[in-house]
Order: C-alpha cells, then structure tokens, then sequence
C-alpha cells in the first residue's frame, strides 16, 4: 500500500469510528429521562488519559472512569481502600505492600491485577515521563522501584519516607490505574479513548460539545444509579442557567452569586461548600523571559495597587473568602503570621513611576473556573482598572482554556491568572507545585533554593507541629518574594433540578456521580 492509500485507509478507519461513536452517544441519550444525567459546565475536558490531564474539566469526568489504590471517604480526604483492599509498611517506612482486589476487570475486559498497577507505575516513573505528565513527580517522584510479589500483590519502595505518600496514591490525576491493553493500543495515550475499571465507562466525545458515559455494569462495586452521564460544554453562564431552569439539563457548574437569586427563584437547589482551593496572579519571573516583572521590587508595587478585599467582595458577593497565604486556613501549615503586600496605592503610583513601569501585558483564560466564578477575563479587566488607577496600562489578551495554557508556555507576558485545587489534603500538594521546574505548575517559573529546600524537607516530617513550621517558613518566602499575589479562597458552586438527590462536590474538585439519583 502506497502512502496516498495508506492516508485514504486512515481517513476512511476515522470516518466508521466516528460514525460508530455518533451512533453509540444516540442510543445512549435515546432512553427514558430519568436514565440520563446531563451535567453541563464551562469547559470542554483537555483529554481522558488521568496520566496526561491536570485540569478539574478532565478530572471530573475521569474520576467516574477510572479508580486507583486507595480513595477518599466521600466527604473528606481520609484515605480508605480502592482497587487495593489493604496495605502494610515496612518498619523503615519505604515499603508499601498492597494487597489488590481479585476479580476486577478493566472496561476492555482485559484483568486487573499486579502486573497492571506496576505497568501504570513504570509508564511514570522520570526514564519513561513524556510531556503533559505534570502530575508523576508529585504521585512517584519518590519511588525507587514497583515489584509484582503475586498476581494480587504489589511492593512499591520509596526512596525516602514521605508523609504524603498514601494520600498521593489516592488522587484522581497520575495515581489511577489505566488498561494496560488499552495503553499499549492506542500508543501510550487514552486521552480519546479512556478504559479504567469505574463504575461508568466511555462511550463517546463530540469535542466542543458532550462527553458520554454509561454505567459499568460489570462492576466490581455498588453500581451507579443513574444509567448513562452527559457532561454537556456549554461555555456561556446564562446558557446554563436558561437550560437548568427549563430542565435541559440536571446539574450546572461554573455559576457565580449574580445568577444565584435566578436559579432559585426556579425552584432549582444550590450546592454551596468550601473548596480545598485558591486563586491566584502569578508574575512572569522566568529567567528566559523579558518581562519587567522579574524584578521584586514591580511585584511588590503592583500589590500594593491592588485592593484584594475590596476586588473579592466586589466579583464574589461574599461566597469567596480574602486570601492572605496560597495554603487554605484549614489545611496543616496554614499560619494567620504570615502577612500580605498591604493595600497602598499612593506608594504604588510612585514606586511603579520610580521604576519605569508604564505598560503591562496580562494574559488570561475566557470562562469560569471551579476557584474562579467570574470567568478569567472578568478578573483580569478588574486588575486591569486597579493598574489604571495608578497610572500603569495594561493589555489583557484572553484565549480558551487549552490555548492558554499553551500560552503560558510559549508567550511573553507579565501577569496571568490560575487556581488551585488541593487534591488530597495535604500541604505539600499546595507548595510543591512552586518547587517544580515544570512551567504547568508553576506557571511563573520561580526559582528559590531555599523554598524548594523546605518543600523537600516538608515530605520526610510526620505530620505535626514541626511539619507545620515547615509550611509556615516557606510561605512567609512566597510573602516576601511575591512570585504571585494570592486572591481568593473560594466556595464551590453549583446547582441542579429539584428531582436531583445525592449530588456533591468533593473537597478535591471531583464530582463522584455514580450515588446521584435522578427522579
């Protein structure tokens, strides 16, 4: 076969496939309503592949396709078992010896078992990291080596003891346990075609519009209660809100406290809890960069312009909190000692003059986020009106989530905007991301020794006061250094029809759907 043929084969192979997907997501929205639970947010997801996705629109979809060794409990981030029904410790703390479940199978049909969970671990380990893996070194930084001991049990060492270790297994991005058939099918990468062993399995993606899912019902659990899930892209907050009002759809995320009043008044519930999350503007201080923010002494100016009080009780209406540290209040090593640029425009007109500062670009995403409510731009143009007051312009570009975060990588630029969602309760999953030299985590590239010193030193201490005096000596750096402004601490938001029981978001982010109830 010549290449032309070859191309022609290929475009034809796509061509069934997607009329085949086409026809699977029409016989799955063709059952009785109440079998269809549409869950409609801002965002198309980046991809279905949890080793290759560190976003909440890919995580919560994944989360009710793929499962890992240990979970949380519904409403908390106390780790209990998953895919493994036990572990032990070694005395030294470097072994953890799971014992799996048996019987389980992957959505492929392929089976579950110790030799799968070391094939996940080895595709992630650094001599196998491929670009977008942004999460292997948090979950398996500190592994040395997987070890198959019997089909149903797996050694996983440690380099060296690391308290957050458990919790890091637990996650919903890296940790979850893919088919190894089907990785090695599709090339090392399920990003459109995800298998896992949850309680939904992947039946489509029309991108830019819904991702389809129906219930496992093999599986080796409880089974989902409502049939087949839709999570349906709908970029415009009033478009959500019209289709929840007029029951198009059962469930919306990505609201903000002006359309709260509206969605009650239709007799729709509020899902209203605090997130494990926060949100804030990152300076461009990369070395390889031109940006005038490198400099400490614009940083601090620009924070001083910046009333972050007033700009939060302004854009949330009171459901967002001030944020004084990056660490939530109720997450260990948070310290109320450490002290925020405090509000003086005044100095800051000067000491931007003083500095040369005239004109700034900000770069920002379009649409609502889970710790950001109001959409990036709304936020940016706030920035924007407060860099004004002191005499500084500003550009804000804005661009869609997937082309800003290739933005961040490639462009110049002085300010940008990103959030973060704790995944597992605990703080080194906060000040790790600023200890990494990957730009998706730490979008500024911030570079401090002596931060990243006590992030390393943080993982090896027992939980306690001693840890938390670790934190709260890195975070008064961030404080001094400025390599971002910290701005909120949000609530999380959503809102479903009346005939909705069970929803909830967890203090991850993830939306668990497999205990909703659709009347």
């Amino acid at each position: 076969m010549n290449f032309s043929k070859s191309k022609l084969f290929a475009a034809l192979c796509a061509a069934v496939f997607a009329v085949a997907a086409i026809s699977d997501a029409s016989a799955a929205l063709s059952r009785k309503p109440q079998d269809n639970l549409i869950f409609a947010s801002t965002n198309d997801p980046l991809g279905l592949d949890p080793a290759l996705v560190d976003d909440n629109d890919s995580g919560k979809i994944n989360c009710n396709i793929y499962e890992s060794l240990l979970r949380f409990e519904d409403n908390s981030t106390n780790v209990v078992p998953g895919l493994a029904e036990s572990y032990t410790v070694s005395p030294d703390g470097l072994t953890y010896t799971f014992k799996l479940r048996q019987g389980i199978r992957f959505h492929d049909g392929s089976p579950f078992n110790a030799e799968a969970v070391k094939f996940n671990i080895d595709r992630q380990m650094p001599e196998n990291v491929i670009p977008k893996m942004s999460y292997a070194g948090l979950v398996y930084g500190d592994v040395a080596k997987s070890e198959v001991i019997d089909e149903y049990t797996i050694a996983i060492t440690l380099k060296k003891k690391s308290t957050p270790f458990l919790h890091n297994i637990a996650m919903t991005y890296a940790a979850p346990i893919v088919s190894p058939t089907a990785l090695k099918e599709y090339g090392n990468n399920v990003m459109e075609h995800p298998c896992g062993t949850g309680p939904y399995k992947f039946v489509a993606w029309d991108k830019g519009q819904q991702v389809i899912l129906t219930r496992n019902e093999d599986y080796w659990g409880e089974p989902a209660k409502v049939q087949n899930l839709i999570f349906r892209t709908m970029p415009e907050t009033s478009a959500r809100v019209v289709a929840l009002n007029n029951g198009e759809v059962d469930i919306i995320n990505g609201i903000d406290a002006n359309v709260i009043p509206e969605i009650q008044q239709a007799g729709n519930q509020l899902f209203s809890a605090p997130a494990m999350s926060t949100q804030y503007m990152f300076f461009n201080v990369n070395a390889k960069h031109n940006s005038i923010t490198k400099n400490k002494a614009v940083r601090v100016a620009i924070a001083k312009a910046i009333n972050v009080p007033e700009m939060v009780q302004s854009l949330y209406k009171g459901y967002d909190s001030p944020a004084k540290t990056f660490l939530p209040t109720f997450i260990p090593g948070y310290s109320d000692k450490v002290s925020p640029v405090s509000y003086d425009p005044e100095a800051a007109k000067k000491e931007l003059a003083d500095l040369g500062v005239k004109k700034l670009t900000i770069i920002t995403y379009s649409g609502a986020r889970l710790y950001n409510t109001v959409g990036g731009q709304v936020l940016a143009e706030a920035i924007q009106a407060y860099l004004k007051a002191v005499g500084v312009e500003s550009d804000v570009l804005v661009y869609d989530w997937a082309t800003y975060k290739n933005k961040l990588l490639t462009d110049e630029f002085d300010l940008g905007f990103m959030g973060w969602n704790g995944d597992n309760g605990d703080p080194d999953n906060f000040m790790n991301l600023f200890a990494s030299d990957d730009p998706i985590n730490n979008q500024g590239v911030w570079v401090n020794q002596e931060y990243r010193d006590l992030v390393a030193q943080g993982v090896n201490v027992q939980d306690g006061p001693e840890r938390n005096a670790i934190y709260e000596k890195a975070e008064q750096i961030i404080a001094e250094e400025l390599p971002f402004l910290p701005i909120s601490h949000p609530r999380f938001l959503a809102a479903m029809r009346p005939n909705i029981e069970g929803f909830a978001i967890h203090p991850t982010g993830m939306t668990y759907l497999d205990k909703v109830k659709k009347n």
